[in-house]
């Protein structure tokens, strides 16, 4: 699949090594035309293309460019690390109608260093973590058919995110989705070779991944019996 986006500049990916080197603003503020014109309008039109195949199995996650891809600008408020920006650009894309952030979806990003891909519920808030895991105890050996997919367990391997060291509370200890249960996040993710964001081929492997995550996406959308009531950041965490 080599239609939709011929890659990224290598000027641009370049711009991200060296920002990662220079990272202050001063270095950045003359080079942030680069930046525009060199990576965040091929994510645009990256974003755009993957649009196009969402609509083919994930029509409501179907995102505004200006609303999925993420600022470069760090909220360095409540880090010890104050460097102004990211060494990376990235979108998510969530579902229509939802709450944003508070309803999961598809991730990519591209770096000098990989580029990421993934999709799931990152951080859900308590309401949420509470619906997903009732589906999971009701419909576990359909969560691991979901998760033995050939294209997921090729193209992403297994199920990621932050466990409990024990089942929560509300559910036996013996119950047979226990280990399905633990996770705080649920998450499919992978990291590529940097080289591929240059690539005719990046477009493609984004895309395939996608529709290898969509049910798995699905099953956890419809696990949200109400409507979530805060809005906490979902997958992955961009400030």
């Amino acid at each position: 699949m080599k239609r939709g986006f011929a890659g990224f500049p290598p000027e641009g990916i370049e711009f991200f090594a060296k920002l990662m080197r220079n990272n202050r603003r001063e270095w950045f503020q003359p080079r942030k035309e680069i930046f525009e014109t060199r990576l965040k309008q091929p994510m645009r039109e990256l974003v755009e293309a993957l649009n196009g195949e969402l609509k083919k199995f994930a029509p409501d996650y179907v995102t505004d460019p200006d609303k999925a891809i993420y600022r470069i600008y760090r909220d360095t408020r409540f880090s010890n690390d104050k460097t102004p920006y990211k060494d990376h650009i990235a979108a998510s894309f969530f579902r229509r109608g939802g709450s944003g952030h508070g309803t999961g979806g598809f991730y990519c990003a591209v770096s000098h260093k990989e580029v990421a891909i993934g999709g799931g519920v990152y951080m859900p808030d308590a309401e949420l973590l509470m619906a997903m895991r009732q589906r999971i105890a009701e419909r576990h050996e359909e969560l691991r058919r979901l998760l033995r997919a050939k294209a997921v367990r090729t193209l992403l391997g297994e199920l990621q995110g932050e466990q409990l060291t024990r089942v929560p509370k509300g559910f036996p200890a013996d119950h047979p989705s226990a280990d399905l249960l633990r996770y705080k996040r649920f998450i499919l993710y992978v990291e590529l070779a940097p080289e591929l964001a240059t690539s005719g081929e990046l477009f493609g492997e984004i895309a395939t991944r996608f529709r290898a995550i969509a049910p798995f996406v699905k099953f956890l959308a419809e696990a949200r019996a109400v409507e979530p009531k805060s809005r906490a950041p979902q997958f992955p965490i961009e400030v």
